[in-house]
């Protein structure tokens, strides 16, 4: 009987390992095959059959994307409207989250629904509204535009996970402030910021990520080349009767690397700050 237990444990133990290592190899293969590519000449990422490793390395691809000033200015545009967005996000959403965390007000549930109601809505249902919008504010085409659009659809967001990390930490620290005669903000700013790093942190990401992959909104909404973010130049490399797959491949690499690094240096407080905003709102 024991032995029969022992064996259906091994074997459940082996069955849990190759189901993680064909999990992984789904996940990390084609990342792995995007790096590969960007190092390999458009004749060499079809040749059959396929090698994973080439025995030349070519930084060709690289070499075009940075001696191409257009290629630059998309990076330069999506670091300006993400980094833009995000900081505006944070210092909007920490406001408006300590109001609904700490204050009664009159219209608090009302605001409440109309925050979870634009997290509802798909955005692809208001991108013509949006363009419309912009060209009569005279926003089309300019940073202006492409960052007010994108905070509509990360405050929302951002509200609800700062509310909810907000609700975590006890009333008396903002009191006790207020008590000593000092004011609301300086209780938020002083106080309750410093020590809700890891919430302010997980939405930050969250923020920069979605500013920052965005496609649809930065192709409609933009329509000169010094205008156009990562997601648009990685889609110009595909011409109408060649692709540049190596160049999109390196281009990808180099667009996913800011989003890593920050996940990386700030992994700790990412997953606290998700896990502390969800247990209580």
């Amino acid at each position: 009987m024991a032995l029969t237990v022992k064996n259906q444990l091994r074997a459940s133990k082996a069955a849990l390992t190759i189901g993680l290592i064909i999990g992984a190899v789904f996940a990390a293969g084609p990342v792995l095959w995007m790096l590969s590519s960007s190092f390999k000449s458009n004749t060499q990422i079809f040749e059959l059959p396929p090698r994973l490793v080439t025995d030349t390395f070519s930084f060709d691809a690289y070499v075009a994307i940075f001696t191409n000033p257009e290629t630059m200015r998309f990076f330069l545009n999506s670091y300006i409207v993400a980094g833009s967005v995000t900081i505006l996000t944070l210092i909007v959403a920490i406001q408006a989250a300590y109001a609904f965390s700490r204050f009664e007000f009159r219209g608090k549930r009302i605001l409440n629904v109309v925050i979870v109601s634009v997290q509802a809505v798909p955005p692809i249902t208001l991108l013509i509204p949006y363009f419309g919008l912009m060209v009569a504010l005279g926003l089309y085409n300019s940073y202006a535009g492409l960052i007010l659009t994108y905070m509509v659809f990360t405050l929302p967001y951002a509200i609800i996970m700062m509310t909810g990390y907000f609700n975590t930490l006890p009333k008396e620290l903002d009191e006790a402030v207020r008590v000593d005669g000092a004011g609301s903000m300086t209780a938020l700013w002083r106080i309750l910021v410093p020590i809700s790093v890891p919430g302010i942190v997980s939405v930050g990401i969250y923020t920069f990520m979605i500013a920052w992959n965005e496609y649809l909104f930065a192709l409609t909404l933009t329509r000169t080349i010094d205008m156009r973010t990562v997601p648009i130049g990685i889609q110009l490399l595909m011409g109408q009767h060649s692709y540049e797959w190596n160049q999109i491949m390196a281009m990808s690499v180099l667009g996913s690397i800011p989003v890593l690094i920050l996940f990386l240096f700030f992994q700790r407080y990412f997953i606290s700050g998700l896990t502390a905003g969800s247990v209580k709102s």
